[in-house]
């Protein structure tokens, strides 16, 4: 999410770089950008994670502690973003988004793998 990098950048130039990257995305029509159903979905896998209930495709999920909440939001937004839009989600933050994945069935890989390091 070009939100996330934003905020992670560690000075000026990068973001610039992020905005360069935003505004090509946005003139291309690629950026995705999370819709009302989105975040209603995002509520309800968060509910589901809280209180650990079974997924469709695998049985009971370990309870996430409320404090995890904030935290796994903007992973479960871009999952669920990803999803809709089908596209492959590449991440370092592999272990984030398995406990997503039984919630919101979308493709991950890390980032390593893609870029084949």
């Amino acid at each position: 999410m070009i939100q996330e990098l934003t905020a992670g950048a560690v000075d000026k130039s990068d973001v610039q770089r992020w905005e360069t990257a935003f505004k090509a995305q946005e003139e291309q029509g690629t950026l995705l950008v999370p819709t009302g159903e989105d975040w209603w979905l995002v509520g309800k896998i968060l509910n589901s994670l809280l209180r650990g209930l079974k997924s469709k495709s695998r049985g009971k999920t370990p309870r996430l502690h409320p404090d995890e909440k904030q935290r796994l939001i903007r992973d479960v937004l871009i999952a669920r973003t990803a999803r809709r839009a089908d596209a492959l989600l590449v991440t370092n933050n592999v272990s984030d988004s398995q406990s997503i994945k039984p919630f919101c069935n979308v493709r991950i890989e890390s980032g390593a793998q893609y870029l084949g390091y």
